[in-house]
């Protein structure tokens, strides 16, 4: 039972209704309110029926592209199998995140303020200091927007550094850098060319070097990560042209060789980051389940220049044009059976594995362009003179530039803790590092968009544009464009929402979630009643009543206790809402998306309130300014809260849910009249056939340094 959604797939409108209010809609809580009646109430404690997540009907909207033939249609039912099989299962070590979803306001675990090694300290900081040198001397990023290419100098260039190695154990080559100084070298580069921010990231968070880590064998990184640390680049393939966010329809095939030697595959991979210039790919593909064989998603560790590899095109987008992205096509490509990542049917587990540190090098680029983009509000704004003030002295755009100066701290402390917790490696950050991935690409682009807006026409001006009218070349429309990608890679928003949702109600489901499951015989039902009654007999009376009413807790944070006892108070309101809700709705809680993402949206805001307390807190007599940061940020996100709250039970979600039934059955097609709409010659989705290539194989290889 996964709360798992794909973006691909329609949703379910069943019981959907025209109108224009949310019948029976509950009465939400005050801002403080501990005990009033409602979804929040105290006073519902053991009268509300168990929370249960179930199977919703399967989608009735909506037809999905055709299948290659060794793919095959997949159920709904299948699809959020596979999904929820690749999750992570267990928690064998505590989560801040996820306390906080459940009502537990667990500070001990992020306070006092984590702390690095100072050797490491020591040696990460010369090597950025050396990778500062490099970058601002011998990388263009304006030359690289241009040209849309990173030269081969810069790969060497990195390569020389160690750039590639970040990540690699010192043992294999690699620098063997901490996830902070890692994502602190990203957050670096990625300021002169957010193009090499992403060569650097796909190839060391998701590409060969994070899974061999986790899983390779002694020998596979003997045999692979000393040619990664030395310069070669990495890749990772997982996206077809038809499958996104579903990986249960997975048609790349991995057919095992008689001789039982190694596996042909045969499919195609679009988006493949790094996958024109890679040498080692990590691709995932589907072996065939047969007697005495597991089967199924698999992970591959294959040479970029084996037989049969075509890289068919360089795609191109909106921003980050630097990058190079590929469609890649294999046709019987030999893979030695001893390049199995993990063993056969682990390859989802290990991406979403993968992902839980590796997301952490998103958000810092993100934080890397809200540095920037704070210092070019600030001096702009100083600078630029409108009816006889600095234009950041009026009360419009002082808003602005106070939101990127809360925001761009509240993000950088969120990454940074994140990272200090991954580090411990007594931590299980899996909610954390979605929660920053999340929060950063959403708040990135709210930042760049408001810059935008600060610079006015300039802000739309290109870089080269400006420059050649004799003013600094600011390239902020660039930024924009290079921040919006942020929102899909890694996980888009809307599955961020979902998969963090499903971690967030992990506990109910534990113990709650057999009840209403179809295929749980009355043995499995009557045990999940007893589990269930006895978990919420113990949980749903500490939600009523909490630290953060007691006036004079986390006294000593000074003028931040208030944020912390409203943290504290908001947690326990948060885990409330949500044990109404799957109260109420029970088995189609997973069709609320808009709920869902609302109750993720405040669990960000309170993991950031609470890691800015507790960091400027810490920071106080070194820097005393910091607590007026995180005051700051806490005061504009005590408003988003708020509103966040109050729309959980105050929307339109049902309305809107229904529209879009008539929308996509043609209803309001009207609206559509008067324009030119893209032509329908050719499909949304382009069909593939398994095969040999008939395109032009338009790789790059990196030539060796002269």
């Amino acid at each position: 039972m996964a709360l798992v959604a794909h973006v691909d797939a329609a949703p379910s409108f069943e019981g959907a209704a025209v109108t224009t209010t949310q019948d029976g809609r509950p009465a939400p809580d005050g801002p403080d309110s501990e005990a009033t009646a409602g979804p929040d109430s105290g006073a519902t404690v053991g009268t509300a029926a168990p929370p249960t997540v179930g199977t919703a009907a399967p989608s009735t909207v909506g037809t999905a592209a055709p299948l290659p033939a060794e793919a095959g249609q997949v159920s709904e039912k299948e699809a959020r199998r596979v999904a929820e099989a690749a999750r992570e299962s267990t928690w064998d070590r505590p989560s801040f995140g996820k306390e906080l979803f459940l009502g537990r306001f667990r500070l001990d675990l992020i306070n006092p303020w984590p702390r690095s090694d100072p050797d490491d300290v020591a040696r990460a900081e010369a090597f950025l200091g050396q990778l500062r040198a490099f970058v601002t001397s011998e990388v263009d990023g304006t030359a690289i927007e241009r040209d849309a290419s990173i030269p081969d100098s810069v790969f060497h260039g990195l390569a020389d550094l160690g750039a590639f190695g970040m990540k690699i154990d010192r043992k294999y080559g690699g620098l063997g850098l901490s996830n902070l100084h890692y994502c602190r070298a990203l957050l670096l580069a990625g300021s002169v060319s957010p193009a090499i921010g992403a060569l650097l990231s796909a190839h060391q968070s998701i590409g060969v070097p994070q899974p061999l880590k986790m899983f390779g064998t002694t020998e596979q990184k003997q045999r692979f990560l000393p040619r990664l640390a030395a310069g070669e680049v990495s890749a990772f393939l997982l996206t077809e042209p038809d499958v996104g966010s579903d990986p249960a329809r997975l048609a790349t095939t991995a057919e095992p060789t008689e001789d039982g030697t190694g596996y042909r595959l045969n499919g195609v991979k679009l988006w493949a980051t790094n996958g024109t210039v890679a040498t080692l790919l990590v691709v995932m593909a589907r072996v065939p389940a047969a007697e005495g064989r597991r089967g199924g998603i698999s992970a591959f560790v294959v040479d970029g220049d084996s037989a049969g590899i075509t890289v068919e095109r360089r795609n191109e987008f909106v921003g980050l044009r630097g990058l190079e992205n590929s469609l890649t096509r294999f046709h019987d490509v030999f893979v030695p059976a001893e390049n199995v990542i993990g063993g056969e049917g682990k390859g989802l587990k290990i991406a979403l594995t993968t992902l839980n540190t590796g997301r952490l090098s998103l958000p810092a680029m993100c934080v890397g362009a809200g540095k920037w983009a704070l210092n070019v509000a600030r001096e702009w704004a100083a600078d630029r003179v409108q009816w006889g003030r600095p234009v950041g002295e009026h009360e419009a755009v002082a808003q602005k530039l106070s939101f990127i100066a809360a925001t761009t701290y509240g993000m950088e402390t969120m990454l940074d803790l994140c990272c200090l917790l991954a580090d411990d490696d007594r931590n299980d950050i899996r909610i954390e590092a979605a929660l920053v991935k999340l929060y950063a690409s959403e708040m990135a682009w709210k930042i760049a968009d408001e810059l935008v807006q600060i610079r006015g026409g300039r802000g739309y001006e290109t870089a080269d544009s400006l420059a050649a009218r004799g003013e600094r070349p600011a390239n902020v429309e660039q930024v924009l464009r290079d921040l919006r990608i942020n929102r899909i890679f890694e996980g888009s928003t809307e599955i961020m929402h979902l998969l963090i949702a499903r971690e967030a109600v992990d506990a109910h489901l534990s113990v709650a979630g057999d009840i209403i499951d179809p295929e749980a015989g009355l043995g499995r039902k009557a045990r999940a009643g007893a589990r269930a009654g006895a978990f919420y007999a113990r949980w749903l009376p500490t939600l009523t009543v909490g630290k953060g009413q007691s006036p004079s807790a986390y006294a000593e944070f000074g003028p931040l206790a208030g944020h912390l006892r409203q943290v504290e108070r908001s947690s326990r309101k948060l885990a409330r809402s949500t044990f109404y809700a799957m109260s109420r709705w029970q088995g189609k809680m997973e069709r609320k998306q808009a709920f869902l993402g609302r109750i993720v949206d405040i669990g960000a805001e309170l993991f950031a309130m609470s890691a800015v307390c507790v960091r400027a807190f810490a920071e106080r007599d070194t820097r005393p300014e910091n607590v007026e940061l995180a005051d700051l940020f806490c005061r504009q996100a005590r408003v988003r809260v708020d509103a966040l709250f109050a729309a959980l039970w105050d929307n339109t979600d049902s309305v809107d849910t229904a529209a879009a039934k008539r929308i996509l059955a043609g209803r309001y097609a009207s609206v559509e009249e008067g324009v030119v709409t893209p032509s329908a010659e050719l499909p949304w989705v382009a069909r593939w056939q398994p095969g040999p290539s008939t395109a032009e194989d338009v790789r790059r290889r990196i030539p060796p340094k002269p």
